[in-house]
């Protein structure tokens, strides 16, 4: 009894350090955010080391109070390291090559505290990339062909890795402790004053009187809410707990629910203007603007999204669904009113980001005060002000995924850097490209989406960047383009089997079986799968190249093409479709994506006919059906 009351006070002490470091962390970062950052290296160094001691307190190594002795040391000397960065801040860089006794320690101890973080928080794959690599630079001289590099010393690798900004304190991390983790405390400041709901009630508002309503409202709320939080897993378990049951009360299968909450929670991560973050990340890898990527990224995320649409649209036609209820849907007044901080927040993030051009945690930083400022002044009456210490601790546990991948994202990166491994790959896949570019294009798809199975679409496109995208860019394809590819196979690994964690999460929500969830997912994404191709050989859907008339008629074919997709995959349109006429429409709908005058004309060809023969035949259906009533009566 005496040890249960021990245990009992120390868990209540660890619970109180722990809102504590979250509220000083989300602090921080709105302090730095509003009044000017630190320099690189002390701006990363405090993020990393709030971040880890808030992974050791939250995700213990064990149910077993016995070993949390091994925690509170990893905490010990994390704050250790944190300290000595500060205080010899003026001569570390002097040391780089020649690290110290102290620099040793610390090093090799941060390298085990960011692997083993990075484990608890998001597994064992990332983590497991991070000391493959760590590896291989150790050990480069043994490995075989063109993969053999110079082997590095333990001094050099301490060097690159804990006293230099190329390293964990690279720049992955420097985009964690920047505006990543702003646009985290921003996303958390609009979930707590109501704006998860909001988005939510209004998607019900659009479309869930139609037939299939539900699984509208979850491709439109989830498409809201994705493009904010950037996580796939987060938004299935968040909008999901309301949109799937409800897709089951009008007939979707549970497997089906799951797979459209999955596949619309994916494509979060492309949807403009904040992308989870993505857009901002790819602006400091390549150099291109901000607006300029969020405004190639429209139209290749609307046509995303215009599939589900169709699909679940398509799925419950064939189930011969219905909508739900008038009285069962919110009123649009009263939801538009409530959520006036939300579009006052939204609004001031887009014109600060894209038309007087700010940096992102500026332009965050004004958001977040215009979000509170607003909701203050409107619903002042109403306020329950735990909102604001609700957003600053969500915000703080909401970092700390993204985080710690970024940190061994950033000793994958500066392993890839200095050991040339990336030139290797680049010079592989030229090779490949002078074959088939195609070729090419498919075996950087299949890496995006192995890497990415695991980890964070932001954490897994910093590291394919590096990786796959020079590659592509020596082959010709335009900056903008391969890394708009990278990114899209990176958001689209969490849907695609066999490791599908959205699909995974939808599958628990609505107690389906996950292989087979993650199967109906990567069935319903399957226009996804295309789109990246489309952009990269048609690049009027970036509106990067060709006349106004070319990009509205690459959209139009485009959209039509997907249409065609959507109904050779359900196969169902007005009835149940035979086996030939989905081939007709999967073959017309791949000749109308691929940009070309000829093949558009061979695709609508067959489109037209297809459509002339199911209609035509449903007319005269529904002819003999009248004929018969009017017959019987």
């Amino acid at each position: 009894m005496e040890q249960e009351q021990k245990i009992s006070t120390a868990t209540k002490y660890i619970v109180g350090i722990t809102f504590i470091v979250c509220i000083s962390l989300s602090l921080f970062h709105l302090f730095t955010a509003g009044f000017g950052v630190l320099t690189a290296m002390l701006q990363r160094n405090v993020h990393l080391t709030l971040i880890l001691i808030l992974v050791f307190l939250i995700y213990p190594i064990s149910r077993s109070s016995k070993l949390r002795w091994i925690d509170f040391l990893a905490i010990i000397v994390t704050i250790g390291s944190g300290i000595y960065i500060f205080q010899t801040y003026d001569t570390l860089f002097s040391r780089v090559g020649n690290p110290d006794p102290l620099d040793f320690f610390f090093g090799i101890s941060m390298i085990i505290l960011v692997l083993e973080g990075t484990r608890r928080v998001a597994g064992k794959i990332l983590p497991l990339i991070g000391l493959l690599f760590l590896v291989y630079a150790y050990f480069g001289d043994i490995f075989p062909g063109v993969f053999q590099t110079s082997s590095m010393s333990l001094d050099r690798i301490i060097s690159l890795m804990y006293i230099s900004t190329e390293g964990i304190w690279g720049s992955t991390t420097g985009i964690a402790a920047t505006f990543i983790a702003l646009f985290v405390i921003f996303g958390a400041f609009l979930n707590s004053t109501g704006a998860g709901k909001t988005f939510i009630d209004l998607a019900f508002i659009a479309g869930g009187r139609f037939r299939g309503g539900p699984a509208k409202v979850s491709v439109v709320s989830s498409a809201l809410m994705g493009s904010v939080s950037g996580s796939a897993v987060a938004n299935v378990s968040s909008t999901g707990q309301l949109t799937i049951p409800n897709m089951k009360k009008v007939g979707y299968k549970p497997k089906q629910a799951a797979s459209i909450e999955a596949v619309s929670s994916a494509g979060g991560s492309i949807m403009p203007p904040v992308m989870g973050a993505g857009a901002f990340v790819m602006a400091e890898l390549t150099g291109i603007p901000y607006a300029e990527i969020i405004v190639a990224a429209l139209i290749p995320a609307i046509l995303y999204y215009i599939s589900i649409f169709i699909m679940v649209d398509l799925e419950a036609g064939k189930q011969n669904m219905g909508g739900l209820p008038k009285d069962k849907l919110p009123v649009f007044k009263e939801v538009f009113w409530k959520g006036i901080h939300l579009y006052a927040g939204i609004g001031t993030l887009i014109y600060l980001l894209v038309f007087l051009n700010y940096s992102p945690m500026f332009a965050a930083f004004w958001s977040i005060v215009t979000i509170v400022a607003t909701y203050v002044i409107f619903y002042f009456r109403k306020i329950n002000w735990k909102f604001l210490i609700d957003a600053l601790n969500t915000g703080a546990r909401g970092m700390l995924l993204v985080s710690m991948a970024c940190a061994t994202a950033g000793i994958v990166v500066g392993i890839i850097n200095l050991t040339g491994v990336a030139v290797t790959l680049t010079s592989f896949l030229n090779n490949l490209g002078q074959t088939s570019i195609f070729l090419t294009l498919i075996v950087s798809m299949v890496a995006c989406i192995i890497i990415g199975m695991g980890l964070p679409s932001t954490a897994a496109y910093i590291i394919l960047g590096t990786l796959t995208a020079p590659a592509l860019v020596n082959l010709g394809i335009e900056v903008l383009y391969a890394h708009l590819f990278v990114y899209y196979f990176a958001s689209l690994a969490p849907i695609t089997p066999p490791v599908a964690l959205a699909s995974y999460a939808g599958a628990g929500i609505a107690g389906s079986d996950p292989l087979k969830t993650s199967f109906t997912s990567a069935k319903m994404g399957i226009v996804a799968f295309i789109i990246p191709f489309m952009f990269v050989y048609g690049p009027e859907l970036l509106m990067e190249e060709g006349t106004i008339l070319m990009i509205v008629l690459s959209t139009f074919t485009a959209i039509c093409g997907v249409f065609l997709f959507g109904i050779s995959v359900i196969g169902w349109f007005k009835r149940e479709l035979y086996v030939y006429e989905r081939v007709m429409a999967f073959s017309s709908a791949l000749l109308l994506v691929y940009s070309d005058f000829m093949t558009d004309v061979i695709g609508f060809t067959i489109a037209i006919l297809l459509m002339a023969k199911i209609l035509f035949e449903n007319k005269e259906k529904n002819k003999d059906k009248n004929t018969n009533m009017q017959y019987e009566s």
